[in-house]
């Protein structure tokens, strides 16, 4: 008993305790209301129907923001909830391998672009910020809302608040165009297998907009609604 009270001890020592104690909740919580789903889970492997692409930012969690049970979404996050354009030239690329993997493999219905508010990408890209390091990952990597920037023009005299939602809205646009340039997406979508949706989150106030096909806006939505309206294909 001692031995395994110090075990513990030390492992509190060297282990964020804030998830020691998170995980001791989900243990007696969600682990067991949920056991036999994860038991199946294990046994018959996962079969997501929705891919979300969201941020890394710790305020936008997808599962949070869908109440979504274990298995049920495939999430992909980076900075800015971004996807390069398909380039086959041999590199690694994390996100082009989670693309393919959710679409080959799991063969997902559905794929969500999940930008918010307030997005520290965007704006570091907006404000042209010094790079964080030599190698200005963060600047390189935001090189690819250039073309959605360059769509709305010069800020001018709008306010950056204002400006930088825009601009947050227009880059999923953009990434949107990204993933029909994967010809594994843009053959299924065609089919009618496959379609993509964008969604934006307010980080103050929880609210969820939704971009729609035939206006081309992003439109807020009840908590009633979410079903119908992501069930609308933007492609």
């Amino acid at each position: 008993m001692g031995s395994a009270s110090n075990d513990q001890q030390n492992l509190s020592a060297c282990f964020p305790a804030r998830l020691l104690d998170g995980y001791q909740q989900f243990r007696s919580g969600r682990l067991v209301e949920e056991q036999m789903r994860y038991q199946e889970l294990s046994e018959i492997g996962q079969s997501p129907e929705i891919m979300v692409i969201g941020c890394c930012d710790s305020r936008v969690s997808p599962e949070v923001i869908f109440d979504a049970k274990p298995g049920e979404l495939f999430v992909v996050r980076n900075v800015a909830n971004l996807v390069p354009p398909y380039t086959p030239d041999g590199a690694q690329r994390a996100v082009s391998a989670a693309l393919e993997f959710a679409v080959q493999a799991l063969r997902v219905k559905h794929i969500v672009v999940l930008g918010h508010a307030q997005c520290g990408g965007i704006r570091a890209f907006a404000e042209e910020g010094k790079p964080l390091s030599p190698g200005d990952f963060i600047g390189r990597w935001m090189e690819m809302i250039a073309p959605a920037a360059a769509m709305l023009g010069a800020r001018g005299n709008e306010p950056m608040g204002t400006y930088l939602a825009r601009l947050e809205q227009a880059s999923m646009v953009k990434t949107l165009e990204n993933l029909m340039t994967f010809p594994c997406v843009r053959i299924l979508v065609e089919r009618g297998k496959l379609q993509l949706h964008a969604a934006y989150f307010g980080v103050a106030t929880g609210g969820l907009s939704v971009l729609h096909n035939e206006s081309g806006a992003f439109r807020p939505v009840a908590q009633a609604e979410h079903a119908n309206v992501l069930a609308e294909p933007r492609f």
